[in-house]
């Protein structure tokens, strides 16, 4: 972000937050090794620079019923700007679309959804998905199994790259 540079103390904030939002500052200074005050001060600098957009809680979508996870790779008609935002506003409309990214090759869009059921799943995809205006195709992929998801950025090649770059 334009007008504050990230200093060592401010990554180890950051991944401190990143690996446990939850903590108190107090907890949180003690780890990056500063005095509470200032620690929020940053923290408040950090949010405000928008390095930290926000604190979630991480839940287990199967644990409260939604045992489908499907990802739709969708093809557009239209790539004009306008299309493509309209695309997205519809995305940020549907409770089932958990993450959307517009994409650089032979498909426009990948979707992340949930669904309690794969009933469900279907009736979004025709009723909705495929039913939007300038949507072309749409292909579906039913997870089996995750590996790994793991939010956030991996500091450690940052702290590495800075290293050898210093």
């Amino acid at each position: 972000m334009p007008g504050h540079r990230l200093d060592p103390i401010d990554r180890k904030i950051l991944a401190e937050l990143q690996a446990d939002g939850r903590m108190t500052n107090v907890e949180l200074a003690k780890r990056v090794g500063i005095s509470a005050p200032p620690c929020l001060r940053r923290v408040r600098t950090l949010e405000d620079a928008g390095y930290i957009r926000g604190y979630h809680a991480d839940v287990d979508s199967r644990a409260l019923g939604f045992e489908v996870q499907v990802f739709a790779m969708v093809g557009l008609v239209s790539q004009a700007e306008a299309d493509l935002s309209a695309f997205e506003e519809r995305c940020r409309d549907w409770p089932l679309v958990r993450e959307c990214h517009m994409l650089n090759g032979e498909v426009d869009f990948i979707l992340k959804c949930v669904a309690p059921d794969l009933s469900t799943f279907q009736t979004f995809l025709t009723e909705d998905l495929t039913s939007a205006p300038n949507v072309a195709s749409v292909k579906t992929s039913l997870v089996i199994r995750g590996a790994k998801d793991t939010p956030g950025v991996p500091f450690e090649v940052l702290e590495e790259r800075l290293s050898r770059d210093a």
